[in-house]
């Protein structure tokens, strides 16, 4: 029995969530793989717990749940412990970094965590957009230099294995083209807006459900998908882009009558990411983040207010599509499980 000691920053969402995984497939993970999974850190905005006999994952869970703080954790937790500081202080295998995205402010304190740890000889599993997004190609370096693993395929879409499908299924092909719909919340909003209500009652709705947080900019005005567009580009396409080589169209103020008459034409508007190889310039691509109308015939173009999808157009594998229905965060949060098998566990068993 492998036990692979884990820290995880973030207890939102997807690291609450994260736990209760963990504690759901303990036993598989043990029968099937030999591993043993202990969390022996974890922090959050209040503060930091650590014991290297390892957290209760369902007393974890069940904290966060109730509102508190892992700062609460009886005798081992601490308010106003720093995430920064405990990886740098926390004897661990794997950092976890599921914090929220910050790019307002260099993607830390996540960035800071990430690198701390590589430089602590740490695997490094992450569904935060915002370092990759600042830092991709020297965290990849960081790795390298460290002997380490970096992966984070639940930056993308939610559950749906882009990042993974993209760099390892479609090694020796050049994608002329890839498409994706990695935002829920755009897509939720222009359904109810094709639907018949307002502006206002659709961004009610979408609050009440819980799909929108707060003003909703960051996902209204394009900004998420173009940050998922961005790790796309770099990591599967090898096209070193950033945000400002987005061109990117809000979906705020869209007429409603707009969205209704391409619901009577059997057409659906999506926030589309795009990247379109440059036929001039074969290294290039041309990036976009637009509210299209897809017709059914798209492959994307009969997604549910809660599914995600990609396309893959290659020379030499064809069009390959995945979608995945996201009704709760729960793929999300098991994105990092994924990524932990990945570095553990041989493809042969």
């Amino acid at each position: 029995m492998q036990t692979i000691r884990l820290v995880l920053v973030g207890l939102g969402n997807l690291g609450r969530r994260l736990c209760e995984v963990l504690e759901d497939k303990e036993a598989l993970l043990q029968q099937r793989y030999g591993l043993a999974v202990r969390l022996v850190g974890a922090a959050d905005s209040r503060g930091s717990a650590y014991t290297p006999d390892g957290l209760d994952l369902r007393q974890v869970a069940q904290l966060k749940r109730e509102g508190g703080s892992i700062a609460d954790y009886p005798q081992v937790g601490r308010h106003g412990w720093a995430a920064t500081a405990l990886v740098a202080e926390a004897e661990a295998d794997v950092l976890l970094e599921a914090s929220p995205v910050n790019l307002e402010q260099g993607a830390e304190p996540a960035l800071t965590c990430i690198r701390t740890a590589m430089n602590r000889g740490m695997h490094v599993i992450t569904p935060n957009k915002g370092p990759l997004v600042v830092a991709h190609r020297e965290l990849h370096a960081l790795a390298r230099s460290h002997g380490v693993q970096f992966r984070y395929d639940g930056t993308v879409a939610g559950g749906l294995p882009a990042i993974n499908m993209g760099c390892r299924d479609m090694r020796a092909a050049t994608i002329r083209r890839l498409e994706a719909v990695p935002n829920l919340t755009t897509g939720l909003m222009m359904d109810l807006l094709a639907e018949g209500l307002s502006w206002e009652e659709a961004i009610a709705q979408a609050r009440a459900i819980g799909t929108l947080e707060g003003d909703g900019a960051w996902d209204l005005e394009g900004w998420d998908a173009v940050a998922k567009l961005v790790i796309l580009a770099n990591a599967v396409l090898n096209f070193p882009a950033r945000m400002e080589d987005v061109i990117r169209t809000s979906i705020v103020g869209m007429d409603p009558a707009q969205l209704q008459a391409a619901r009577l034409r059997g057409e659906r508007y999506r926030l589309l990411a795009l990247a379109e190889q440059d036929p001039d310039h074969p290294e290039m691509y041309r990036l976009s983040v637009t509210p299209t109308a897809l017709s059914a015939d798209h492959p994307l173009g009969t997604l549910g207010s809660k599914q995600m999808g990609v396309v893959f157009h290659t020379d030499i594998y064809g069009t390959i599509t995945a979608i995945i229905d996201e009704p709760e965060p729960i793929p999300s949060a098991a994105t990092m499980l994924r990524d932990l098998l990945d570095i553990y566990v041989s493809s042969d068993r």
